[in-house]
């Protein structure tokens, strides 16, 4: 069976200096320095110790931010493994999991890891998610990304609570990476929706892809169930120094706020100058575009900014084939980039 799996391939982390690196969705901007100091003091003081294996201090102050219990909110050491956890937990039932064709590769690899079915639902013009068209005669549950990856294209609250209407006795998993970025979180739709699991991550609107740290928020039953894992595999899967770093950085909502509306603000005007020099630009509500230039191959275009020094990503997927999808980094950042392009568009 491990022979068979084709692991998830993450962006490139070259060890090269001098890079323009858009290729990873990270943060372009630190982390708050409460973070640090946070981080800073909790290595002075008791690393001989075990961590919290239930990071209270962290999911009660997530739960009041979120107006939820603190039982309702689920710790793990990156989104990724608790998107792990989740597949694992709610998924294995035999029949397919439903999800769009375009969306976060490692859905695919976690349901090739534990033999769960998927049935692939095409995107619809646009490269945007039809929620009526996930569905299926059998399912396990659905799972998508909202905004949506690569394309950065996100669904309204609405259009998430269709979806959770039609599949009333399936769990919903929302997948919210990039929802601080101009996203409408579901997290509001928890009390009411006992199938909904909404995921995020601090690793792109908190700066901190570094520290390792994601989060599930959900009725006690789906949030059991995460836990019965989370303990049957590593009870102790976040240390002190990222339960710290993060703790502060759920605490300093005003730096939060001010690194995220930078990103935005970056993000628009990056779109109007690429739409400037030709690019098809899909609309975003990350931190990240999803562009094409009709008169440029896109792999080639991706080569010629590598040897550039600028990184941006490719897939090779044949629906998106002919985009990039390009971080949103700082102002110089982006002047860089675009530097780049005009010289290579001519």
């Amino acid at each position: 069976m491990v022979a068979g799996l084709v692991p998830y391939v993450p962006g490139e982390q070259p060890k090269l200096v001098k890079l323009t690196k858009l290729n990873t969705n990270e943060n372009p901007y630190p982390p708050s320095p409460q973070v640090v100091a946070a981080i800073q003091t909790a290595a002075e003081q008791g690393l001989q110790l075990y961590p919290d294996p239930e990071s209270v201090a962290l999911r009660t102050e997530i739960a009041r931010q979120y107006g939820l219990q603190m039982d309702q909110v689920f710790i793990g050491n990156s989104s990724d493994e608790v998107l792990a956890h989740a597949f694992f937990a709610l998924f294995q039932q035999g029949a397919p999991l439903v999800m769009p064709d375009v969306t976060y590769s490692f859905y695919q690899v976690y349901c090739g890891l534990y033999g769960i079915p998927m049935h692939i639902v095409p995107l619809a013009e646009g490269l945007r998610v039809d929620v009526e068209m996930l569905t299926a005669p059998e399912l396990a549950g659905v799972v998508i990304a909202n905004p949506n990856a690569p394309t950065g294209i996100g669904l309204p609250l609405a259009q998430i609570e269709r979806l959770l209407q039609i599949h009333p006795q399936h769990a919903v998993l929302v997948d919210e990476a990039y929802v601080d970025f101009g996203g409408e979180s579901a997290v509001g739709l928890i009390a009411r929706y006992p199938n909904l699991l909404v995921t995020q991550t601090l690793s792109k609107s908190r700066s901190l892809a570094g520290l390792r740290v994601g989060l599930a928020c959900g009725q006690r039953p789906l949030i059991e169930a995460l836990e019965r894992v989370k303990n049957s595999f590593n009870s102790y899967p976040l240390g002190r120094l990222a339960q710290a770093g993060a703790l502060a950085a759920f605490e300093d909502q005003a730096y939060f706020a001010q690194t995220c509306a930078a990103v935005v603000h970056s993000r628009e005007g990056l779109v109007l100058q690429l739409e400037d020099m030709g690019f098809e630009v899909l609309p975003s509500q990350a931190n990240f575009v999803f562009a094409r230039q009709p008169q440029f191959d896109a792999a080639e275009l991706a080569a010629q900014l590598r040897a550039r020094a600028v990184l941006v990503r490719h897939f090779k997927q044949a629906r998106i084939a002919q985009y990039l999808r390009i971080s949103v980094g700082t102002p110089a950042q982006c002047d860089t980039l675009l530097e780049a392009l005009a010289a290579i568009l001519g």
